[in-house]
């Protein structure tokens, strides 16, 4: 989690390893292009012969699955990786500015945007860079939004007999002690919630009161079970918690793979609800640059965003067409709104103050 906490979700911190993936066969791919001139970056990278991509943890967002494709389609391209997190990713850009050691650099955005602003990352544009958001890219190309977290409910149905469709439905009574969320002074997922909550009851990435006060509502209609420091996800599948205000992977993750299966729902709220956004950059001066590349292409190619999807994440790129098992698991939700990261971190003192004064004051 980053120094100012904003939007980070857990995941293991494995500080400076580098891990190398195995060789394969010194083979082109075959069949079609991806883009046009995916063949001769291809040719390009391989006498590169490696690509360093700095804060793909494995088990983080199906990177191990893209690793394994990548290396499958360009088999004279070697990957090593790092899991730093994303405030760590940009300390370590800085530190070897002269010398750079990453070719990509992976991050939420908010860190994406603070790499831009310290010099250590360069403008390319990918394939699909145009379908993407304005507020999902920085106009150059210095990072750019590969895939998203979506703030959504997630509900233990062996607790909760009638699962809430939206943010009105949690106030009802038959809620009461059954929400947990995340405290937004201190959590990135906290801040996300209170932003989507804000959208969901009138607000903007403007004007966030909406969402704060919905907060005081939830707490003075005794909703809330407790307000969480770190995440509960090991409470949430032990049954501990009846509704979780999260992100949607969490949930999905609990379902499919962790053994909750159909007694966890996840529900994105009707009224609408926060797309955060994860981005990827091509480092300033990286040892690499074609293979860095063709490493960001892969990531936003049709067949890169379905793998994110296939890890639980949604694609950034508008329209990907997705399998129908995949899609079943997450179906299309335009009720969800890309989330501004700069507007939202200028936000945070604000969305601090006020929450602490609709819920800490009653």
């Amino acid at each position: 989690m980053h120094s100012t906490m904003l939007f980070k979700p857990h995941r293991r911190l494995l500080l400076g390893a580098l891990v190398a993936l195995p060789a394969g066969r010194a083979l082109a791919f075959e069949g079609p292009e991806l883009y046009p001139g995916e063949r001769a970056l291809y040719a390009e990278a391989a006498r590169e012969g490696l690509v360093v991509s700095f804060d793909t943890g494995p088990e983080w967002a199906n990177w191990k699955v893209l690793f394994r494709e990548f290396k499958r389609r360009y088999p004279e391209v070697e990957m090593t990786y790092n899991d730093l997190g994303s405030a760590a990713t940009v300390v370590a850009l800085e530190k070897a500015r002269r010398r750079p050691q990453a070719d990509t650099a992976y991050y939420f955005a908010a860190s994406a945007v603070d790499a831009a602003r310290k010099d250590v990352v360069t403008p390319f544009t990918p394939i699909n860079f145009d379908k993407l958001p304005a507020v999902f890219r920085e106009p150059e190309g210095r990072w750019f939004t590969i895939h998203t977290l979506n703030i959504a409910f997630l509900v233990n149905t062996r607790l909760v007999k009638n699962v809430p469709q939206g943010w009105a439905d949690l106030l009802k009574p038959e809620y009461r002690n059954c929400v947990v969320y995340l405290d937004p002074r201190s959590t990135g997922v906290g801040q996300v919630g209170v932003i989507a909550a804000a959208y969901g009851n009138g607000g903007s990435i403007d004007n966030t009161r909406p969402g704060t006060d919905f907060f005081g509502k939830l707490h003075a209609a005794g909703n809330v079970l407790r307000v969480e420091g770190t995440t509960p996800y090991a409470k949430f599948l032990k049954g501990e918690i009846p509704i979780w205000i999260s992100y949607e992977n969490d949930g999905l993750k609990a379902k499919f793979v962790d053994g909750m299966g159909e007694a966890c729902a996840v529900v994105i709220p009707r009224e609408a609800s926060a797309s955060a956004p994860y981005a990827i950059s091509l480092v300033k001066g990286a040892p690499n640059p074609n293979a860095g590349k063709l490493w960001l292409n892969f990531t936003m190619s049709d067949m890169g965003q379905n793998l994110f999807a296939q890890g639980f994440v949604r694609p950034a790129v508008p329209g990907v067409a997705l399998p129908a098992d995949v899609r079943s698991k997450m179906p299309d939700a335009p009720q969800l709104r890309p989330l501004d990261v700069i507007k939202a971190s200028a936000r945070k003192p604000e969305i601090d103050r006020d929450w602490a004064a609709a819920v800490l004051t009653r």
